[in-house]
């Protein structure tokens, strides 16, 4: 079967994914947005979004959705925690709401990536330009002069040949978009791998002054505790704990080894409620390239980073609202096509510059050994958060606002 569209195929319909489509056709670009599985995945990963992201996800939108009341909704978070675990001392507040008057949306949203899927596939098909197909992986693309030939399994199980004006490789980090392109993944793996358990006890009644976002700082076992709504009742807390190398798979994934590191944060009598938990690898990756003739990469597919800060999703969301304003210009008004060397040029220094640089630095800070430099970070925190000129600078920069508009000014 052959079919020939003169539109944008999008492969991987996650956040990035699904942001990518909608943005397309809110520019009046014709999409078709592939996915392999059978319908919207509950996958339990980013949820943190950005004030520049809720910002975007504004626009596209998705405010409604984004700040319902409803579990489907997020949950407005303008503080974070820096703790160190050893003595118990909150050691650091920062406060996004500090940027009221200088930025839109002055909070974080804690809005799992799963619901924000589920909230833009509906105005991607009601936009009349937009087509959603599930269980239809990708096998296979060739580039042309003039388009890219994709060839798919069907939710029958038949091959399908499908035509492009481009595509968009939102498929992950494992992208078979990127691997058919041969486009390079640059970086390493780091040793550990991360944990993550999702529980719904309430850290907020143990007394210990926990806000819905804390960093704590361990040379042994750091950790990352935010709170979700999830799908209802009192909310989800996510803990994110380092796996160290010589530790077994299974041994953490155990019942016994996930309460012992929830036990760990905060002894309580009897087990605690898990709601998930799950293990993985962890990268800082970045493609050479996020561009190769008519083949474009965003989100996971062009770059992954540890989760320390949230700025995975973040930078992705952002990779596809550069992309599709110069898609834009080309389809409509005749830019020359040079422009998507432009998308790849300012999209990797975002990336390299400051996401890969800051999410390597927030994992060595909260995992310092040396009893000195651990004082020194600590410290420093401390002062920074103090000072209200300081406070901003660095909102501004763990935000992502900084590299938004360093990326931007590049020609």
């Amino acid at each position: 079967m052959q079919r020939s569209d003169d539109r944008v195929v999008v492969v991987g319909a996650g956040p990035v994914g699904a942001v990518m489509a909608l943005a397309l056709v809110k520019k009046g670009i014709p999409v078709t947005l592939l996915e392999a599985e059978a319908d919207a995945v509950e996958d339990q990963r980013a949820a943190t979004v950005h004030p520049p992201t809720v910002e975007m996800l504004a626009e596209l939108g998705l405010k409604d959705a984004a700040f319902s009341e409803e579990p489907s909704g997020g949950l407005q978070s303008p503080i974070f925690h820096f703790r160190d675990r050893i003595t118990g001392e909150l050691v650091a507040v920062f406060d996004v709401s500090v940027l009221n008057g200088d930025v839109p949306y002055p909070f974080v949203l804690q809005w799992e990536q799963y619901k924000l899927v589920r909230a833009a596939l509906p105005l991607i098909t009601a936009s009349g330009i937009g087509e959603i197909r599930f269980s239809t992986r990708l096998t296979d693309l060739k580039q042309g002069a003039d388009s890219v030939t994709l060839t798919v399994k069907n939710k029958d199980g038949e091959s399908e040949t499908l035509q492009a004006k481009y595509v968009i490789g939102t498929d992950g980090a494992w992208s078979l978009v990127r691997q058919r392109a041969e486009i390079e993944f640059e970086g390493f793996t780091w040793p550990e791998r991360f944990i993550k358990i999702g529980t719904t006890f309430d850290f907020l009644s143990t007394g210990r002054g926990y806000c819905t976002r804390n960093y704590f700082s361990d040379p042994d076992e750091w950790l990352n505790l935010f709170k979700v709504k999830g799908n209802g009742g009192a909310g989800i807390w996510r803990g994110i704990f380092p796996v160290p190398a010589d530790e077994p798979r299974e041994t953490a994934m155990s019942v016994e080894g996930v309460q012992r590191r929830l036990q760990g944060l905060f002894p309580k009598p009897g087990d605690y409620d898990i709601s998930y938990h799950a293990i993985y690898d962890v990268h800082q990756r970045v493609a050479a390239t996020f561009n190769k003739g008519r083949v474009l990469l965003a989100g996971d597919s062009a770059h992954v980073n540890n989760p320390i800060g949230g700025m995975g999703m973040n930078g992705g969301i952002h990779d596809a609202m550069n992309l599709a304003s110069k898609l834009s210009d080309i389809w409509f008004d005749g830019a020359d096509v040079g422009i998507l060397d432009r998308y790849s040029r300012q999209r990797r220094k975002a990336q390299i510059d400051f996401v890969q640089a800051q999410s390597i630095q927030n994992k060595k800070s909260l995992e310092e050994k040396d009893p000195a430099s651990r004082r020194r970070n600590l410290d420093h925190l401390r002062r920074v958060s103090e000072d209200v000129a300081l406070h901003k600078q660095f909102l501004m920069r763990s935000s992502l606002f900084d590299s938004l508009r360093s990326a931007n000014a590049v020609e």
